[in-house]
């Protein structure tokens, strides 16, 4: 069931009662849950409740997709090419325990663990659209906090002019990664103020809930400006660099995919155009909608590419 704007109020019926509401130790006790083996439900669709408050500034005049509409059509090569293949190829994918290394132009390199990664941060929902490049959107309720005060906590120097992150190279669990699709494992990357920008998300739920396997368990990137490619999921590496980092579509089709990979209903896709866009979940039938500069984020980011020609640098 979808709700517009004005009823998105929680119901009674989703508010979590206070005595189940998670410390931080326990939210990771929660995500390690999601992986749990033995309860007769898939890992991929098990989750848990999150604490987190609504943040009133991150929120879309729009209806939200289902949550059985945001879990079931996925692009997650790892586990398959089809929209489908995440949902149903993602059950073995362990996503606890987990770590994360943080290295390059920064003064506290190190290995995290999820637990040091989310323990300062407060959680929060935000409502975000995503644009994918084949032409087809989302607007789904994300929980997390801004990427940028988790990468400030590792002092970048002077010299980190950019981001890179890495997803989990795991074939065994991720069968997508046993086939030369793509050069695994996956890689992608952000300028810094790109990265820096309030509305970069590190994402570890949504709708309330833990991330499921095939959405990025269990922490990914969001970045609702851009195309959906560069908000890389079950990220392991964190690297500030003084050069462009390499990304992994810009790598296995140049022409077809940049580094910047903003949403622009000006440039087209090699093959197909961008200018127009369908809203997951609408049916069959409905109409597509105008695609939006930025995403419709234009107001916030625009500033981040003044003088930057938007046709060469895509």
């Amino acid at each position: 069931m979808r709700r517009t704007q004005a009823s998105l109020q929680p119901l009674p019926s989703e508010i979590t009662p206070p005595e189940r509401y998670f410390n931080r130790r326990d939210v990771i006790t929660a995500l390690a849950a999601a992986g749990a083996v033995g309860t007769g439900i898939p890992r991929n669709v098990l989750a848990a409740p999150l604490k987190a408050t609504r943040n009133p500034r991150f929120s879309l005049n729009e209806d939200i997709n289902s949550f059985e509409d945001i879990t079931s059509y996925n692009n997650f090569y790892e586990f398959g090419t089809d929209k489908a293949d995440p949902a149903q190829r993602a059950g073995r994918f362990k996503p606890q325990p987990w770590s994360m290394v943080v290295a390059g132009e920064c003064a506290k390199p190190g290995t995290y663990t999820l637990e040091d990664i989310l323990k300062p941060h407060a959680l929060e929902e935000r409502i975000y659209r995503l644009r994918c490049v084949e032409a087809w959107s989302m607007v789904i309720p994300w929980v997390g906090f801004p990427l940028g005060a988790l990468l400030q906590r590792f002092e970048p120097n002077s010299k980190a002019r950019y981001v890179a992150f890495k997803t989990v190279l795991r074939p065994d669990e991720m069968p997508g990664q046993r086939f030369p699709v793509l050069d695994w494992p996956y890689v992608e990357g952000l300028r810094i103020d790109e990265a820096m920008h309030p509305l970069a998300l590190l994402a570890v739920g949504l709708y309330g809930q833990t991330l499921p396997n095939q959405n990025g368990a269990p922490l990914r990137l969001v970045v609702p400006w851009k195309y959906g490619f560069k908000s890389i999921k079950s990220i392991v590496e964190i690297r500030f660099t003084e050069r462009q980092p390499a990304t992994s579509w810009n790598i296995s089709a140049p022409r077809e995919y940049g580094f910047y990979a903003n949403v622009n209903p000006a440039v087209d896709h090699p093959r197909w155009s961008q200018a127009q866009e369908r809203r997951i979940g609408a049916g069959l039938f409905a109409s597509k909608q105008a695609t939006l500069p930025f995403n419709g984020y234009a107001a916030q980011v625009a500033a981040l590419y003044s003088g930057l020609d938007l046709r060469r640098f895509y």
